[in-house]
């Protein structure tokens, strides 16, 4: 049979679910500018980022930091080779705010990523534990056990400043299966402690340029993408996600410079972020 019509491609975009203010957005880069803690107890914010290996964990903090510099920046190491977490120590990185020795008013603390088996990846309760302050910078994570009390990374007495004022759960769009059975366990366990603490908490779902092409063709239709509307959805199900605490964003990968339209999604989330940690300080 010749001369007949192709079937159309299948409908890959839908009515855009959420607008944001594309380009260089003043309003909000003003805001980050000018945050300070009102809680005099507190100098910075502390943001804790958790999820499965290979969820680009140490990337968005690098796009974070090319964001507030205005140039690309790789600080925090990044490898997707390996099949395991490349991060195996605690660390928190501090973003220099136009001079050496001064910093921004908040801090990103990277962890051993969750992985599949019982002794494999970050322990559920060390998350349990930073969470509630109890661990220092340096600490090398042990997948079979939690940190020990006499560990010289062991802190006994966290105050308000040590804690975790925001906890942050990164998961690849890009990840074909996108949440093991496993996975999830381990996640709801660390939501429901953070729950219990009332500590806010946010997701940002990384790589939606290489999980959806109509995303990598233009960045502005990932709220068009029926794709990554599912994957929301999915997070809002499996995990209690409600879709307003879902940040969808793009790294910096191969970008030389940076870009209004994917510093318009770091933005959001990182406003977000801000806001809700400048909220749970003030109320303890």
């Amino acid at each position: 049979m010749g001369g007949g019509q192709s079937t159309p491609p299948p409908e890959t975009l839908i009515k855009e679910w959420r607008s944001v203010p594309w380009g260089h957005n003043k309003s909000e880069q003003q805001f980050v500018e000018d945050y300070q803690p009102h809680n005099d107890e507190v100098q910075q914010l502390r943001v804790l980022f958790y999820g499965p290996i290979g969820s680009a964990k140490s990337s968005f903090i690098n796009s974070v930091e090319s964001l507030l510099r205005g140039k690309i920046t790789v600080r925090a190491s990044e490898d997707a080779t390996f099949g395991e977490s490349f991060t195996t120590k605690y660390k928190t990185c501090k973003f220099e705010k136009g001079e050496p020795g001064r910093f921004y008013p908040f801090a990103f603390t990277d962890i051993m990523g969750l992985e599949h088996g019982t002794n494999r990846g970050v322990c559920v309760e060390d998350i349990k534990l930073a969470m509630q302050g109890h661990i220092n910078d340096g600490y090398t994570f042990n997948p079979y056990s939690k940190i020990p009390e006499d560990s010289q990374y062991y802190n006994k007495t966290p105050t308000l400043k040590d804690q975790v004022h925001v906890l942050v759960y990164v998961i690849s769009a890009d990840t074909s299966n996108m949440l093991s059975d496993e996975i999830v366990k381990k996640t709801r366990e660390v939501r429901l402690a953070a729950r219990d603490m009332g500590i806010p908490q946010l997701a940002i779902l990384t790589q939606i340029d290489e999980a959806c092409s109509e995303v990598k063709t233009d960045i502005r239709n990932v709220y068009k993408s029926k794709y990554l509307k599912q994957k929301m959805d999915k997070l809002n199900m499996e995990l209690s996600f409600t879709p307003k605490c879902i940040f969808p964003v793009k790294n910096y990968y191969l970008e030389i410079d940076p870009n209004d339209d994917t510093d318009t999604l770091i933005l959001s989330a990182l406003k977000r972020m801000i806001a809700d940690g400048e909220d749970f300080v003030n109320n303890q």
